[in-house]
């Protein structure tokens, strides 16, 4: 062969063998790996290459070499590029059939990442996905100096290549090290791996302020080929196509062919540290804002750091971009030649192809970076745990950078509260001890106000306080802000005030008060406190007169002058901001207690997220109010939604948690029991009913279970807490997506057999029991005599007597664990006018007994012989573990004009979908006075859409019998009937 060097014989022997075939040309190529591996023969190793090259340029020709010899030796010119030093001016290259040749899609990449500052490469640790022959990982490390490049790349003979490349360009033609500045070869600062994307990274633990990837975008048109077991001995075309094509990844952005760049993305969010970035190559035939798109709703900013056109490789076919637009309205976007403006969509490219025309595409080079990388991260490890659906449903792009600032930071809460949470708690009737902690914190913090948790209670909405108020001091005459009587009761603002004898006040009943509407000036107000006497005054303040204390500090003298009490509103007013406006009253606040007879009210509206949810709280330095108003929202209305606590507790928390430990420990301001005063007090019906309610202060812990809300110690399943994570995450649901109206239809035709046709009207709300509420006001409204059977009615006594029902006990008994019988209901409700009966059921709380289908039926048979309206109530079923109750109500039937029987379907879901303290209640109804109790309720507590796109979809997947709902159901009943054995023998009572 004409070779006069010492290595003769082993540049003879290698060439031959790579003659032979692509397979025998890799082998030997390994060979020599494996020798440049070794630092004792990488010299030598080193020399033979060299050797082999200079034969090569010499007897055939670079376009021929690899006909000839399965591989090819070349020089890569990096003159058009600045920075590389002018002793390395080009890189050698091997290159085999089965590995992606550099041509415009690298180079324009290279192109792209050299305009990124120098700074952002060197002394980093950059990784580069689909490395191929590794010459952009060598070229970033020979011009910027990083402190570790780690080249990552499916095909395993691209990697054995990449190394060759590394030594190629690490060492001379002498095997010795080619030094840098710093003194460090190539060999310092490269590493290539086998690695499907940033696999590698994540089991070595590795962490990276910049991934680099050009990688494939378009979709196999073999879609079986990518099945195949990727290994080096694999087929030269196999591992080449790896280069042009990709499978599908489980995203929505498979139908663009994007899928594998979005995996890389969603990957990368865990690899990169937090000032880190990504840098991916984007062929441009999606359209530029699927492109941008696919990094924005993934918490990243985007800046297109270049952006060319390229002709479309010929090798790459494009049928499966056809297809896409053959199944879809998605039209790819293509040109005819390199200097066309007009897009083309796939299917005329691909005729134009045919044809023999050449087509481009647009390519882009985008950098990205994380938003709030901290919290995305938290949101990205939550969904990476399997939950592919509500991972495509993601969507962390805003226009609005406030509502930015205020959605991810909830979203990482919660995702760290759900991977916590093993079930929802169902918190204090006062609220969330957390929630009350942080609304005391923000006002000791930011307007120095010495008060504790002790001195807030938190309700549903502004209406909840507002009514319940009213409805525990049952006052003559009210005073109410015109602009707050619109939650009140129509019949509260139609009547006269009412005097009693020699002007004296009547009687209190909480069914009679009377309300004035109110201005808003606090002069006018004054003027009004002293003409009409009012026993309560419910009212805010002008914007003007929030600027000082002076308009509040009259209206304390005021209604304190003539015994009133003072409920004073600040909603409009409360800013959860680092930087909070001028507010009078909490300036007041700062330096003077809050007097027994006032108490401030402000509902949480302001967010820039989900304008319709709202909490409300209370802050009040008297303990006898506090105590009275959490034990009556608890009665009528349930209690305040946790998913509302936490999202404006995790407003409050940001706000707090960049303020420094408080320097100066204000004296706290406890809240104190009100003695004997002018004051109007508590109306008797509402002391009676109260004071049977637990203690709002009541936080209990396990291993404690409350046995009215024992489901809540009950694991939630993953299926629960991704539902509950994929409301609160997507954007612009629409309104039927957040409906599930006809989910709960299904639901109950489906457990109970209740037809579709019987249901007029589906009321929603926070709670059944605020449904209840309603429905007790309506049984009032009629001078109806609700009907309790004894044993099974738990608290809903004491909303009778708290809103002045009249109300008889069933009679029931003990051996028959107090199951009411069509019976005892026959002979009860003789002589009784205008009867309501509740009846629980199927599950009967909290003996747990069931109502068969027949003895439900006979039930039924007998409350319409008597015209009653019955209330059935199935909020305590659907864990019933040793028996299902089959019921078929599809005979439930209706009443006549002579014959007033109907039947309200009250339920919730708690404990069928295992959502523990996070409630919802529905109310099925078809008569007019039920419909009429619903429509009249303005302050009827209505779930949040996030809660109802929740219990939607997690009764779309109960109805297709989810794997992982059932489980979780089946684990729950194991767990109650455990609970069960161990109680009967404990208490020797057999259940």
């Amino acid at each position: 062969m004409g070779m006069t060097t010492t290595n003769d014989v082993e540049v003879s022997e290698f060439l031959e063998q790579c003659k032979v075939s692509g397979d025998n040309a890799y082998n030997a190529i390994k060979g020599v790996l494996e020798r440049l591996h070794n630092p004792e023969t990488r010299a030598d190793a080193r020399k033979i290459l060299a050797a082999v090259e200079k034969y090569v340029e010499k007897q055939v020709p670079e376009v021929n070499s690899m006909a000839t010899y399965h591989f090819r030796l070349h020089r890569l010119s990096l003159t058009d590029y600045e920075g590389f030093r002018e002793n390395r001016q080009s890189l050698t290259l091997l290159e085999l059939p089965s590995i992606f040749i550099p041509e415009d899609w690298s180079f324009t990449f290279f192109e792209g990442i050299s305009r990124h500052p120098d700074t952002g490469f060197r002394d980093r640790d950059v990784t580069e996905l689909g490395c191929g022959n590794g010459w952009v990982s060598i070229a970033m490390a020979e011009r910027w100096l990083p402190r570790k490049v780690i080249g990552l790349d499916i095909n395993p003979r691209a990697i054995k290549v990449a190394w060759i490349n590394l030594y190629l360009n690490a060492l001379n033609d002498d095997g010795l090290p080619v030094l840098d500045h710093e003194g460090k070869t190539l060999l310092d600062r490269v590493e290539f791996y086998v690695s499907d994307l940033l696999a590698y990274c994540r089991e070595q633990h590795l962490t990276m302020d910049l991934i680099v990837g050009c990688i494939p975008q378009i979709l196999n048109p073999d879609p079986s080929a990518m099945s195949k077991l990727i290994t080096e001995n694999a087929s030269e075309e196999f591992l080449y196509s790896l280069s042009n094509y990709c499978g599908l990844q489980g995203f929505v952005e498979d139908q663009f062919g994007l899928g594998l760049v979005a995996r890389a993305a969603e990957e990368g969010i865990s690899i990169i540290r937090p000032t880190g970035r990504l840098i991916f190559n984007i062929g441009g035939r999606p359209g530029q804002a699927v492109t941008e798109r696919l990094f924005s709703r993934r918490g990243f900013y985007i800046n297109k750091l270049w952006q060319t056109r390229v002709n479309q490789a010929p090798d790459t076919d494009i049928l499966a971009l056809v297809e896409i637009e053959k199944n879809t309205r998605h039209r790819f976007e293509f040109f005819m030649g390199r200097v066309s403006e007009e897009p083309i969509s796939a299917r005329t490219a691909w005729a134009f192809l045919q044809s023999g025309g050449e087509i481009s595409h647009g390519l882009s080079v985008y950098e990205c970076k994380l938003r709030m990388p901290n919290q995305v991260k938290t949101i990205s490890k939550f969904l990476s745990n399997g939950f592919e659906e509500t991972r495509g449903a993601l969507d962390l792009s805003f226009a609005d950078e406030s509502a930015a600032e205020e959605k991810i930071p909830f979203l990482a809460h919660l995702a760290r509260a759900l991977e916590d949470l093993s079930y929802f708690p169902h918190e204090s009737p006062a609220g969330s001890s957390r929630f009350r902690n942080l609304i005391a914190g923000f006002m000791r913090i930011y307007h120095h106000i010495p008060i504790t948790p002790a001195s807030v209670v938190v309700l549903p909405s502004r209406a909840v306080a507002i009514e319940n108020l009213l409805r525990v001091y049952s006052p003559r005459l009210a005073l109410v802000d015109a602009a707050l009587t619109r939650w009140l009761p129509k019949k509260w603002l139609t009547a006269l005030p009412a005097q009693g004898a020699n002007g004296g006040a009547i009687s209190q009943s909480n069914n009679k008060v009377t309300v004035v509407e109110a201005p808003r000036r606090s002069d006018l107000v004054v003027q009004l406190v002293k003409n009409l006497k009012p026993q309560v005054v419910v009212t805010s303040l002008a914007d003007y007169e929030m600027r000082t204390s002076t308009a509040f500090e009259l209206l304390l003298d005021a209604t304190g002058n003539i015994g009133a009490r003072l409920v004073l509103d600040i909603s409009e007013y409360l800013e959860l901001s680092s930087l909070p406006g001028t507010n009078g009253v909490l300036q007041y606040l700062t330096s003077h207690p809050l007097p027994m007879h006032a108490t401030i009210i402000c509902g949480l509206v302001k967010n820039q997220v989900y304008t319709d949810l709202e909490v409300a709280f209370i802050i009040s330095e008297n303990q006898t109010l506090l105590n009275t108003l959490a034990k009556a929202g608890d009665v009528t209305y349930g209690r305040t939604a946790i998913s509302s606590q936490f999202y404006y507790g995790c407003l409050f928390h940001e706000l707090l948690s960049f303020q420094l430990p408080e320097r100066h420990t204000l004296p706290q301001r406890l809240p104190k029991e009100e003695e004997t005063s002018k004051f109007i007090s508590f109306s008797p019906s509402s002391t009676e009913a109260l004071c049977e309610v637990e203690n709002v202060n009541l936080d209990q812990l396990p291993p404690t279970i409350c046995m009215d809300f024992d489901e809540n110690i009950l694991p939630v399943p993953d299926a629960v807490k991704v539902s509950v994570f994929e409301g609160f995450a997507r954007q612009n649901i629409s309104e039927d997506e957040m409906d599930p109206r006809p989910e709960i239809l299904d639901y109950l035709q489906n457990r109970y057999g209740l037809p579709h046709a019987h249901t007029k009207e589906l009321f929603l709300s926070d709670t059944s029991t605020s449904l209840f509420t309603k429905l007790v006001l309506a049984c009032v409204e009629e001078n109806g005599t609700l009907v309790f059977p004894m044993g099974s009615s738990g608290t809903l006594f004491s909303v009778a007597k708290f809103l002045e029902a009249d109300f008889k006990r069933l009679p029931t008994e003990a051996s028959n664990a107090f199951k009411a019988t069509s019976g005892q209901i026959d002979s009860f409700l003789k002589g009784i006018e205008k009867p309501w009966v509740y009846i629980p059921g199927p599950t009967i709380s909290p003996t747990g007994q069931i109502f068969s289908n027949s003895e439900i039926g006979e039930i039924l048979a007998v409350c319409k012989g008597y015209g009653a309206r019955v209330i059935l109530d199935t909020s305590f079923s659907g864990l019933e573990y040793n028996q299902s109750p089959n019921w078929d109500l599809k005979e439930v039937g209706s009443g006549s004009k002579e014959n007033s029987y109907a039947v309200a379907i009250l339920g919730g879901f708690s404990t069928c979908l295992m959502t523990g303290g996070l409630e919802f209640g529905f109310a099925a109804v078809a008569d007019s006075v039920f419909i009429e109790a619903f429509k009249e309720a303005p302050t009827m507590s209505r779930p949040h859409g996030t809660l109802k796109y929740t219990i939607k979809k997690l009764l779309g997947q109960m109805s297709q019998k989810s794997e992982v709902l059932l489980t979780g159901l089946g684990e729950q009943k194991k767990i109650l009937k455990y609970r069960a054995e161990q109680f009967c023998k404990c208490s020797s009572i057999s259940l």
